[in-house]
C-alpha cells in the first residue's frame, strides 16, 4: 500500500491549554493548526482549567477548518477521528472528546480515543520516520516526566519511571516565579541560563542514584527558593543567570543520565525525547553528548511538534488504525489519569 492509499486521520488534542488539530496519513503530516490560550493564564501564573475549557470550546471549529485548509483536504476526505481521551484536565478533555464524537457521527467514521503521553512519542515518526522497536522515550513536559519502554506504539508501552512530585516543566514554572521571570518558565529560564555559569551553584539532583528510573524535582525547587531567600536576607543581589543555569544543569543532568542508563540496561539503541521541555537547548545538547558517548541514536522532534498539538494525536491514531485495533465506542469517557500502558482508551 502506498502512502497515498493510507487512511487520512484527523487528530484532536485538548488536554490542557492548546487546541490542536492535525491531519496525518501514515507518517506524513499533511496539515495542522494550534490555538493556544496561554496568554489568558499568564496573570494567574498557571493554567486555570475553566478558562482553558472555554477557550477550547471557542477555538475548536475554527482550528479544525484551518487544519483542513493547511492540508488541502475536505472534512469528507477524513477516514477516522483520533482524540485525546486522557490524561489531562477533565473539562478540557471533555470539549475535545465531545467534538470528536460529533465529527465521527456526522461523517459516519470510526472514533479512536488515544493516550496523550503516547502521542508525544508517536509524533516523532512525522519527522524521523517509523520508530525502531523497541525504543526508550523520555517524555518531559509541564505535567509529566516519564521514561517509557516503547515496544509498539499502538499496543505495548511500558512505564519504567515517573516523577514522584513535580514534573520538570512544573519546576521550571515555579523557579521562574522565584526569579521574577515570565510564565511559562521554560523559555525564559533557558535564555537566562545561556548567560550564566552552570557550575556556580551546586543544586541537588533528586533521586540521582537510587536505582530507579523515577524523578523528583520538588527538592531542587526548594533549594532554589532557599538560595533566593538567603541572598535576600544578606542583602545580596540575585545573579539570575547563574541561578537559572545551575538549576537547569541539575534538571538536564538527571534527565539525560537516567534516560541513557535505561537504554543501556534494556539493550535499546534509540532514545526519543519529546514533550514541551524537549525544546530546551541544554537538554538537547547534553542528551546529544551522552547518547553519542554511549552509541545511542537520539531522536528529538522539532520544537513545534514537542509541545501539545493535534499532529501527535493523529500520528498515534494512524498507528492504532494500522494495527487493526477496534475503534472506541461513541460513549467513550475521558480519563484524567489514563495510564500510559493504554495507548487506546475504551
Amino acid at each position: 500500500m502506498s502512502d497515498h492509499d493510507l487512511p487520512l486521520i484527523l487528530g484532536i488534542e485538548t488536554s490542557c491549554d492548546e487546541t490542536g488539530v492535525g491531519l496525518v496519513r501514515g507518517c506524513e503530516l499533511l496539515g495542522e493548526s494550534v490555538a493556544s490560550s496561554v496568554e489568558q493564564h499568564v496573570r494567574f501564573g498557571g493554567v486555570v482549567p475553566e478558562v482553558a475549557s472555554r477557550a477550547h470550546l471557542e477555538a475548536m471549529t475554527p482550528t479544525v477548518h484551518r487544519a483542513l485548509d493547511s492540508a488541502g483536504v475536505k472534512l469528507s476526505d477524513v477516514d477516522a477521528i483520533a482524540v485525546t481521551a486522557g490524561p489531562g484536565l477533565a473539562g478540557a478533555l471533555l470539549v475535545g472528546v465531545s467534538a470528536a464524537k460529533a465529527y465521527a457521527m456526522a461523517l459516519d467514521k470510526p472514533l479512536y480515543g488515544v493516550n496523550h503521553l503516547v502521542g508525544h512519542v508517536a509524533v516523532d515518526q512525522l519527522e524521523h520516520g517509523p520508530l525502531p522497536k523497541p525504543a526508550i522515550a523520555l517524555l518531559v513536559s509541564g505535567g509529566h516526566t516519564s521514561l517509557l519502554l516503547v515496544n509498539d506504539l499502538a499496543t505495548d508501552v511500558v512505564s519504567l519511571g515517573d516523577t514522584v512530585d513535580d514534573a520538570a516543566g512544573e519546576a521550571y514554572d515555579k523557579v521562574a516565579r522565584l526569579l521574577d521571570l515570565p510564565y511559562p518558565g521554560g523559555p525564559p529560564i533557558d535564555r537566562a541560563a545561556q548567560r550564566g555559569d552552570a557550575k556556580s551553584i551546586r543544586f541537588p539532583r533528586g533521586k540521582w542514584g537510587d536505582g530507579t528510573y523515577d524523578f523528583s524535582f520538588s527538592g531542587l525547587k526548594t533549594a532554589v527558593a532557599r538560595h533566593v531567600e538567603d541572598a535576600d536576607r544578606r542583602g545580596e543581589p540575585l545573579v539570575v543567570a547563574d541561578i537559572a543555569a545551575s538549576f537547569q544543569d541539575a534538571v538536564v543532568d538527571v534527565l539525560t543520565r537516567k534516560a541513557v542508563d535505561a537504554c543501556v540496561e534494556h539493550g535499546v539503541s534509540t532514545l526519543v525525547i519529546s514533550g514541551g521541555v524537549a525544546a530546551n537547548s541544554a537538554l538537547r545538547a547534553l542528551a546529544e553528548q551522552r547518547c553519542r558517548e554511549a552509541g545511542i541514536t537520539l531522536r528529538v522532534p522539532r520544537p513545534k511538534l514537542c509541545t501539545d498539538n493535534g499532529a501527535m494525536i493523529a500520528a498515534l491514531g494512524a498507528e492504532v488504525v494500522a494495527a487493526g485495533l477496534p475503534p472506541s465506542e461513541l460513549d467513550l469517557a475521558t480519563d484524567t489519569s489514563l495510564p500510559v500502558e493504554s495507548p487506546l482508551a475504551r
